[in-house]
């Protein structure tokens, strides 16, 4: 019907109008949208939005966050002890002072990130590594794992700049209990 239409050109004014009315709509719903939707975070968290958000000293321990998307998210002092975080993303985010120790951190892209440690002028936000299984994790650009607690730590299949492994090689220690793994070896110090 549209295309006989068309060919014969024979669309009436109020149809018109009302295609014009529906495209606006449309587009304007578009652009009016928060943009903080178009960055929903994926996974069993929800539809709560973890993407390039304010998350300093959140909660998730224990939780499953299986390929979980909190890229460019500021995550200073967050809890993650225990969380199930296979595949998630940290992408440039900043885990300062982060609690992951005992997380099961496969396959986790932490390009960019910043995991290190930070001295405020009471104390010092130690990020926390220790028991984590990192198996497999990417570590890749300016990602820092300065002054992280990485006792235990599985770093296996780990890429890491030779400047980042040299450092934790000095300052690494213990056994997974989960890999069964040390520490020295999953980073191939000699």
């Amino acid at each position: 019907v549209f295309e006989d239409k068309l060919e014969k050109g024979s669309f009436s004014l109020s149809e018109t109008f009302s295609k014009a009315g529906l495209l606006a709509l449309v587009s304007a719903s578009i652009l009016l949208v928060d943009p903080a939707l178009a960055f929903k975070g994926g996974g069993p968290y929800g539809s709560e939005v973890t993407r390039g958000q304010d998350l300093t000293g959140k909660d998730f321990s224990g939780k499953t966050l299986i390929k979980q998307d909190f890229k460019t998210s500021i995550l200073r002092q967050a809890n993650f002890k225990g969380a199930k975080l296979l595949g998630a993303s940290f992408f440039d985010a900043d885990l300062t002072g982060a609690d992951l120790s005992e997380a099961d951190l496969r396959g986790v892209d932490f390009s960019l990130a910043n995991v290190t440690k930070i001295f405020t002028s009471f104390s010092s936000l130690q990020a926390n590594l220790s028991n984590a299984n990192l198996e497999g994790a990417l570590a890749t650009g300016n990602t820092s794992f300065k002054g992280s607690n990485i006792t235990g730590a599985d770093f296996t299949d780990v890429p890491l700049r030779d400047d980042q492994r040299e450092y934790l090689c000095k300052v690494a220690d213990g056994v997974n209990p989960t890999t069964g793994n040390a520490t020295r070896d999953t980073l191939l110090c000699n």
